[in-house]
């Protein structure tokens, strides 16, 4: 260990995940212990119980201060804490003890059921958990470009706060978030939004002249969605009211490809939204359990073709293929979908309670878009191999130009392709083919 090079001593000290194990290291080897001052971060994660075996309060300051104090510039303080008993062993005193020494260089913050109080002008990342953050007292940060709040309780007016506080922010993470009614979040510079919210919001508006990727996790009701994102490349739009889940409006969505849709009643969703032109890839997901009791959403595909008319990629996950099933019209199926000719690639996740129901909607979707070229399927785990060879010899027949790729899929494993090349020695063998 002594022969190795510094270099690669202090490359392996900051690939460790927990700064405790910096400090194994350090007892363990001389070496790791001459080099490890010259590390930038320091992540440490602990919990206690008030048992016997578990770390105490004053053990943990006492370690973390013996660590920050030997380190020559610290850039990255990242401190994770759990509490069983629910009251928060660390104070804001603590924090004062290494915060201003370090707050000069500090470019990236962490913390997790701590208080944040000092104005740290450098800082450019800022995470907080279960904190407490107060911007109505907080001091500018103009270097700051990320900030993430999780599982904390915010105010209405915390937000109006933002732009004051953090005027060049490019990226902004809620997560878990609660206590917000009318959130309005107005930012300049904004490029990466991700909001998950958990009241029961009225409205939710979004004024962001530079956003690029937005994704939004509703959990409550009839939420009014308000969103000014011109440069907008990406969304993903999640909301798990059930009857009309929310009321969407958008204002110069001119640059919008990819956009992501899960909802309970995805036929509800889509009638709150705008024609979009710009939509090149689309993917449909439903959290209803009971599709055929989604009848009333009347979601159909050409309802999902007026409203994106040049989708070229369209994936359609399990739950929305059933309640398309679910609304499907035996006497509709020839009405030509407009704006389907432009579509190239499918994929859809099916479960196959009914073949003969689900090889019929299937015709009808790939009978019409004349411009398909790759059709993927993928067939729940848990259907009969029998079923599913029948099923996929009957598409291969019906529609021999397409290239098929075939899989399975299930809540426990990962999405599984089925080659082109394993089709063949199918085909070639009497062995059964597992889906």
């Amino acid at each position: 260990m002594d022969k190795l090079p510094e270099s690669l001593l202090l490359e392996i000290l900051s690939r460790l995940d927990n700064s405790a194990d910096v400090a194994r290291c350090r007892f363990a080897s001389k070496a790791f212990n001459n080099v490890f001052p010259d590390l930038r971060s320091i992540k440490l994660l602990c919990s206690w119980r008030g048992t016997s075996g578990s770390i105490s309060s004053s053990c943990f300051k006492k370690v973390f201060l013996d660590f920050i104090s030997k380190l020559r510039v610290v850039e990255s303080v990242c401190i994770g804490l759990h509490d069983a008993t629910g009251v928060d062993p660390v104070d804001a005193e603590f924090l004062m003890e290494w915060l201003p020494r370090v707050s000069q260089t500090l470019k990236s913050l962490s913390l997790s059921d701590l208080p944040f109080a000092k104005y740290c002008h450098n800082l450019a990342e800022l995470n907080l958990r279960s904190a407490r953050l107060s911007l109505d007292h907080l001091n500018p940060m103009p270097m700051l470009t990320t900030l993430t709040l999780e599982c904390t309780i915010l105010q209405d007016h915390h937000l109006h706060q933002l732009n004051k506080c953090f005027p060049n922010l490019q990226l902004l993470k809620l997560v878990g978030i609660t206590g917000l009614k009318d959130p309005k979040i107005h930012l300049l510079h904004l490029q990466t939004c991700h909001l998950t919210l958990y009241s029961d919001l009225s409205s939710l508006t979004l004024i962001t002249p530079n956003l690029i990727t937005l994704k939004i996790v509703l959990c409550g009701y009839h939420t009014a969605i308000h969103v000014e994102a011109p440069t907008l490349s990406l969304f993903h739009l999640s909301v798990d009211g059930q009857k009309h889940p929310a009321a969407f409006t958008a204002k110069k969505f001119e640059n919008l490809k990819t956009l992501c849709l899960d909802s309970f009643y995805i036929g509800f969703l889509l009638s709150e939204f705008p024609t979009m032109k710009t939509v090149e890839t689309l993917i449909l997901d439903s959290r209803n359990i009971a599709p055929r009791d989604a009848r009333d959403s009347k979601l159909t595909l050409g309802k999902v073709f007026r409203v994106f008319p040049n989708v070229s990629s369209l994936r359609i996950n399990s739950g929305a293929w059933s309640e398309l099933e679910a609304c499907l019209d035996p006497q509709g199926w020839d009405i030509i979908l407009d704006g389907s000719k432009g579509l190239k690639t499918i994929s859809a996740y099916l479960m196959l309670v009914d073949p003969s129901l689900t090889f019929s909607y299937v015709a009808c979707l790939l009978d019409q878009c004349v411009g398909l070229s790759v059709v993927s399927l993928l067939i729940h785990c848990g259907v009969d191999g029998t079923q599913c060879k029948s099923f996929r010899s009957k598409c291969m027949a019906r529609w021999p130009g397409l290239k098929w790729r075939w899989g399975v899929w299930g809540k426990r494993m990962k999405d599984t392709w089925i080659t082109d090349l394993q089709i063949t020695e199918h085909h070639k063998s009497s062995k059964k083919l597992r889906l």
